[in-house]
């Protein structure tokens, strides 16, 4: 099922880019940009072709996504990128069996009426794969110019995992370092988000990256020893970050972030989201709630006692506020 969304919902000849885009990073924006930038020149439609789920989902059954953007978060990505209209293909099994040729003819051609369609360098749609001259051959027979868009030119700069640097206890400047490896990609972003590795995610998104959810009952051990925290229930289909403690971002402010099954506790291999907002009085229960990850503090621990563990979130506490203070200052200059 084909659905278009955006202002203007009416399809015109159109210039067109499709994709997965899952976190709809730099690498996918700079091909939207191209893209639009085309269309204006040739006074056509922009239109970004993706899927509500994932595609992986129909072809292997016992699929569990990790993503990075929920639907209605890539949405909301790609109309903050200036994406004035989005086809939304619902993946099923008849699309995962459609030869290239025939994706092109019926939902293209017949059904977005898409007269130049721009590809990524990495991208492949139809079940047999074809290459980027085959889309082209197939493109001439249908009236479809096929081009594709530049790579994106991005510096050379270290990593920061080869440095060692995905913490910030030791050194909180590098929060602010501009780490870009030279190939953005999903994947990359999610095999850094799983090692906790905050720096290079964000750098490859173009933004922090966020997990939202609803604040649900917990046990409230923190409030115990000093550190009320929030309960965050996400998404199953969304991908939550390697255990440990985060400092993150949310509407109501500041605050450190804890994922995984606290030990010390007890609490067996169930994992949790817990989120403690800094200088935050209120009831969060029930209510929907954004966290943005800005720096990783360090992993999960066991600690012998709640005196211990007390002890240690308020190190990672006076770790996060001066990292806030120096974020705070840069803002300012």
């Amino acid at each position: 099922m084909l659905k278009v969304i955006g202002t203007d919902t009416e399809v015109r000849p159109c210039v067109a880019t499709i994709g997965t885009f899952d976190g709809v990073h730099r690498g996918h924006l700079f091909v939207v940009s191209q893209m639009i930038r085309l269309a204006r020149e040739r006074d056509l439609d922009a239109v970004v072709v993706t899927f509500p789920n994932h595609p992986l989902q129909v072809i292997r059954k016992d699929f569990q996504p990790q993503l990075l953007t929920l639907a209605d978060e890539k949405i909301q990505l790609l109309q903050q990128a200036q994406v004035e209209k989005i086809a939304l293909l619902e993946f099923s099994r008849e699309l995962a069996e459609m030869s290239a040729y025939d994706f092109m003819r019926i939902v293209l051609k017949n059904q977005l009426q898409v007269k130049v369609l721009m590809i990524g360098y990495d991208n492949h749609f139809g079940h047999d794969c074809k290459s980027f001259s085959d889309y082209q051959q197939y493109g001439s027979e249908l009236g479809i110019e096929v081009i594709q868009a530049p790579v994106l030119p991005v510096p050379v700069l270290p990593s920061p995992v080869a440095e060692g640097k995905t913490s910030f206890s030791s050194n909180k400047k590098d929060i602010l370092s501009p780490y870009v490896k030279k190939h953005i990609s999903s994947t990359t972003i999610r095999q850094a988000l799983l090692s906790g590795d905050v720096l290079t995610a964000n750098s490859q998104l173009g933004y922090h990256y966020f997990m939202q959810g609803t604040v649900v009952e917990g046990f409230q051990n923190g409030r115990k020893i000093g550190y009320p925290t929030a309960n965050l229930q996400v998404d199953a289909c969304k991908l939550v970050p390697e255990n440990g403690v985060y400092l993150v971002k949310s509407s109501q402010g500041y605050g450190m972030l804890n994922i995984g099954t606290r030990p010390t506790l007890h609490n067996g291999h169930k994992r949790s989201v817990e989120v403690h907002l800094f200088d935050f009085e209120g009831d969060l229960y029930r209510q929907s709630m954004q966290v943005e990850f800005l720096a990783h503090l360090r992993k999960e621990q066991e600690f012998s006692s709640l005196q211990m563990l007390r002890h240690q979130l308020q190190e990672d506490e006076r770790t996060c506020r001066e990292i806030i203070n120096q974020l705070k200052s840069e803002e300012l200059t």
